[in-house]
Parts: C-alpha cells; structure tokens; sequence
C-alpha cells in the first residue's frame, strides 16, 4: 500500500478511540493534548471521543472520577477556559470493555459511528496491540479510513516487535499505522531538519571531518516510580535508546532527503540505522556502560536508590542508565564518534544534542592551552533552544579568547504559542501526515541493532554499575569520553 494516500485532509468526521483510557498516558498526555488542540480548533468539526476501559463506570463517573479529577489538573492554567472544557467533554462517551472479550467489540460498534475516520490510540501494553487488532478486524471496526496509533516500547526484542508489526500489518496498510516517538514531535527536533536542511551555512561542515564528535543526552531526574513492574523487565536501553535516542541521531546524521514527503524522510533515516556499526563482545565490553542508581538526593531532597523502590524484585539487574559510543559507517561520519546518554535519578532533567566541530588545524590566537571547538548545542528539555558556540576576544589588553553563545532565541522570535509534542503528532494523525512517525523497517533497523547489546550484556553476567541518584551516572560513563581526551557537556562549562 503506498504511504500517502491516506489523505492529508481531515475531511471526514472523527471518531478518536483511546484504548488504556482510564491509563497514566492517558490522564498525563493524551486527553490535554486533545484538549488543547480542541481548543485551537485543530479537531475536525464532527470530532467525538471514545475512552476504553475495564472500569464499570458510567459517562458522568468516567467525566467526573478521570477527566475532572486527573486529566485536568495536567492542563497548564493559562490555557484552561471553562466553557472550552465543558465543549471539550460533551465530545465524550465511555466504553467498558475488556479488550480480550469478543463480544464487548460489538458493543463499541455500537456505539462508533457508521461513516466517519476512526483513530484507534493504543495506550496499552504492547502485549494486547495483537489482540485488540484482531478483535476490531473481527468486528468489522477497520475500513481504508482506519488509522492506528502504537506506543512505545514496540516489542520487547527484534522477534516481538516483528511479531507485532506483522500481525497490526494484517488489518491496516502500513500508511494507516503512526508508531508515535514523541521525541518527532518536539519543535526543536522539527527544526533540526530545517537547521540542516534550509541553511547554506551548516550543509558543508555537516560531515566528517569538520564534525569532531556527537553527544546525545537524555537525562531525567525522576526515579522509576510507580512503573517498577514495567520498567524492571525493560531498562534504560529498550526504555530509551533503542527509539528516542536512535531517532535522534537519525535526524543529526541522516542525508538530505528528496523531499519532505513522509517516505522520503523515512528512507533516509532507515538508510543511518542500516549503516550504524553492529558491536562485537568486545566494543560492547569497551563501548558500553551500565548503571543503576543507588541512594542518594536529588534537589537536596533524599531519594531511594532503585533496588529499595516498590516492586523492585531483589538483586534486579535492570539498567537505568546506558551510556555508549556508536559510530556509522558511511563517508559523511567515517571516525566521528556518537556519545548517546540516558538515565534517571540523574542530576539536573536535561535533553540535548551537542556537535561539537573541530578544532582550527592552526590556531594564531593564544587560547590559554584550552582546546575551544565550536559547538552547536541543540536544547528539547527543560527548554527549547539552539545555541553556536563561538570564540570572542576577552576584553581588555591582550588576545584572550572566551568561548560566548550565539543564541538562536526561539521563543522571542516566534511569539505564537508552541504546541506540545503529543498534540502536535495527534493533528499528524488526524491529518494523515506520516513524517514524523516510524515505518515498520525503520522500527525493526533499530532493534537489530539494539539486541546484540542486551543479549551481550546478558552473556558478561556484569552487574550494572552503581551511581548515586543525584549525579550524572557511574565514573565509567566519564572514562568513556575520557579515553578520547572529551568530556559531556556539563562538564566542560
């Protein structure tokens, strides 16, 4: 089935149906996003909205247990204006069902509409994606204006994800499945292509060996919470890495497409994937590093180390934190080392991407036995921005250079609000637009690269280096730069 000819006009009424309604992603994410993209009128007129859930609720107690008392409280306040909200929840209905039970899929037919573009938002644990696929097929719920929306994590390994894939791929064409990394949908990952892309100043030094390395941070201080259960059989490495991070450096390394168009994109990102270098035992034994955080403060507040948190089997193995070089083997990046980062419980909550350029082959200009490359520092969290590192003469006598930050200042040129990412991948998929979402080679690129990781993790029997929760991850992690005479970011400021 050809990509896009799931049109782009979101010409037919919605019916968005949320399975996991009564879930986390839901309260947290989904239904605020809805709810501010209702708001700025970006759902098509006839739009209505069907939660899922085990619950035996009625409307009024879904609206008032769920809507009111936890999906509210995640709308910023500024942008709450009760009369939208009360517009926003008459758009509603709640379906009990059990995703398992055949029968309770006619009862959704019911209640869906005949004629209109349904939206199913799996917001479940990937283990039912299979079932409740078939189910919706059995039940004559999936027609060519269906489209299906899968969370992360896809699989659990290469095996399962192809298992999911294939089994999601015998009900909807591959341009009616948008597997969502919200990490696409942020502004400045956005304009990370347009940064490339659109100016004439980057596209030549975008390449070995004006591009000395790349680091790709991913940091958060939050601890593993209430998702234990999940996050103990997953870790840090299929958590983050094998989707968010991958993704990222997809964008920083990939070629320049054709075009914008959804295929042309997704081609060149599977085209980095395919040429990431597999690791052997032993890159995997120098390149990689483990941790797992212990006791310690965050914010001068104490905080449990991982194996004292609920739910966490004793002696668990799970990593919270991977750190690893990669290198693609391509022309463009022969030799340029990719630092790719993630961890929770971690000093500050820090998403980032920093090019760090080479230096001068000959410099005049005493620098005071520092090396200073140029560095463009590509900020998503805590706040968007994009910075170029330059060097400037230190005022005074003599020429002493500082390093000083050209800022790109999105927020004060741009005065228009700035739509969060999950809403602005939900009008992607009401609109039909497939750019920022991963096609099916792209998904499985990314796990045949990943699992040789874990499975040689497994094979070494090493435990996961202790770090204390507050810092940024074991020594090990600072020995990896190190070897290469390099620092992370935070740590050269």
């Amino acid at each position: 089935m050809t990509t896009h000819h799931a049109s782009a006009t979101p010409d037919l009424p919605l019916d968005m149906i949320i399975f996991g309604g009564t879930g986390d992603l839901s309260f947290r994410k989904l239904l605020p996003a809805l709810y501010m993209a209702h708001l700025h009128c970006n759902l098509p007129p006839d739009t209505r909205i069907l939660t899922i859930g085990r619950k035996p609720w009625s409307r009024e107690e879904y609206i008032n247990e769920f809507m009111e008392a936890k999906a509210k409280p995640f709308i910023e306040k500024k942008a709450f204006d009760a009369a939208a909200w009360d517009k926003f929840l008459a758009l509603f209905e709640y379906v009990r069902m059990d995703v398992d039970s055949i029968e309770d899929y006619q009862r959704l037919k019911e209640v869906s509409r005949e004629g209109v573009r349904r939206v199913f938002y799996l917001a479940t644990s990937p283990d039912l994606f299979m079932n409740i696929c078939d189910n919706l097929s059995a039940a004559g719920l999936v027609d060519e204006n269906s489209r299906v929306v899968l969370e992360k994590p896809l699989g659990h390994d290469l095996a399962s994800a192809q298992e999911i894939n294939t089994a999601v791929g015998r009900h909807f064409g591959e341009a009616q499945i948008y597997r969502i990394d919200h990490y696409l949908g942020k502004e400045t990952v956005q304009n990370l292509m347009v940064l490339r892309f659109g100016n004439a100043i980057f596209g030549p030094l975008w390449q070995a060996p004006y591009i000395k390395r790349v680091q790709i941070t991913v940091a958060e201080e939050v601890g593993v919470g209430s998702r234990a259960g999940f996050y103990d059989k997953t870790g840090a490495l299929r958590d983050m890495v094998q989707n968010h991070l991958l993704q990222l450096l997809c964008i920083v390394a990939m070629e320049p497409p054709v075009s914008l168009d959804p295929d042309a994109v997704r081609d060149e990102k599977l085209k980095v994937l395919r040429s990431l270098r597999p690791m052997t035992p032993e890159d995997i034994a120098r390149d990689t590093v483990r941790g797992q955080y212990t006791a310690g403060a965050v914010n001068g507040e104490p905080v449990k180390g991982y194996l004292e948190e609920d739910n966490v089997p004793p002696g668990s193995r799970a990593e919270t934190f991977v750190a690893l070089r990669a290198h693609i083997n391509n022309w463009r990046w022969a030799n340029v080392p990719f630092y790719l980062r993630t961890g929770k419980r971690m000093q500050k909550k820090v998403s980032e991407i920093v090019i760090e350029f080479s230096e001068l082959p000959f410099s005049i200009i005493p620098s005071g036995g520092r090396n200073y490359g140029n560095r463009l520092v590509i900020q998503l969290q805590p706040e968007e921005s994009i910075q170029l590192q330059m060097l400037a003469k230190e005022p005074g006598s003599g020429m002493h250079m500082l390093p000083v930050n050209l800022n790109l200042d999105l927020q004060q040129a741009f005065t228009e609000r700035r739509a969060e990412a999950y809403e602005r991948l939900l009008i992607d998929v009401i609109r039909g637009r497939l750019t920022h979402f991963m096609r099916r080679d792209e998904l499985e690129a990314a796990w045949a690269w990943a699992e040789p990781i874990l499975e040689g993790w497994a094979k070494s029997g090493d435990k996961p280096r202790g770090y204390t929760a507050g810092t940024f991850g074991p020594a090990a992690s600072t020995a990896l730069m190190a070897r290469e005479n390099a620092v992370w970011a935070e740590e050269s400021q």
